[in-house]
């Protein structure tokens, strides 16, 4: 019996292809928490997260050949995750706007500091608030260690049009936050008063 924890993706998405199970099982198994994490973080934690990161391995169970090269692996599934991400953004649900318009702001802690829940609170929904591609990119840069030649590979992009995603995206994310931190700091120098 073949190992397959020590088969390259190369040798595995072969296997996969002549629809060996226990080879496609060590490929879910190296790269699900990479897709699911990409996918968590680019709805904000949503429960679709998990949804969206196996239909990426659904597809790729359907038709492991379309992959050429084993490098690519990575890339093929991140995009696939993210477009799935960006299919079900474009679609809001009742439910979503229901559970959006319930959401409590974060507010300062008693003692006038923000905690470090609340201080993550915030990246993450100045985070969320990028638009798709730039979230994109920033996840599969920061979050994911890719380089910005794996993300551009991944988002089908030349590697300035990623650098610029990035830029775009670290300029909003700083006026976002310096927005929030003033609204912050005018709401505890109010309650002081």
């Amino acid at each position: 019996m073949p190992r397959f924890d020590l088969m390259a993706d190369g040798d595995l998405l072969a296997a996969s292809s002549r629809r060996d199970r226990a080879a496609f099982a060590e490929l879910v198994n190296r790269h699900y928490r990479s897709v699911y994490r990409l996918a968590w973080r680019m709805t904000a934690g949503h429960a679709d997260s998990e949804d969206i990161a196996q239909d990426a391995f659904i597809k790729l169970w359907g038709n492991p050949a379309q992959i050429r090269e084993a490098g690519a692996l990575k890339g093929w599934l991140m995009r696939v995750a993210a477009n799935a991400v960006i299919d079900r953004t474009r679609k809001p649900t009742h439910a979503d706007m229901e559970v959006a318009a319930n959401v409590a702001d974060p507010t300062i802690a008693a003692d006038g500091h923000l905690s470090r829940t609340q201080a993550s609170r915030l990246v993450d929904e100045s985070i969320a608030a990028l638009p798709d591609r730039q979230r994109l990119a920033l996840s599969l840069v920061y979050f994911e260690g890719m380089s910005n030649i794996e993300t551009a590979l991944a988002m089908d992009l030349s590697v300035e049009a990623v650098e610029s995603l990035l830029s775009r995206a670290r300029r909003g994310l700083k006026r976002s936050l310096a927005s929030e931190w003033r609204n912050l700091l005018d709401g505890l120098t109010t309650s002081n008063s």
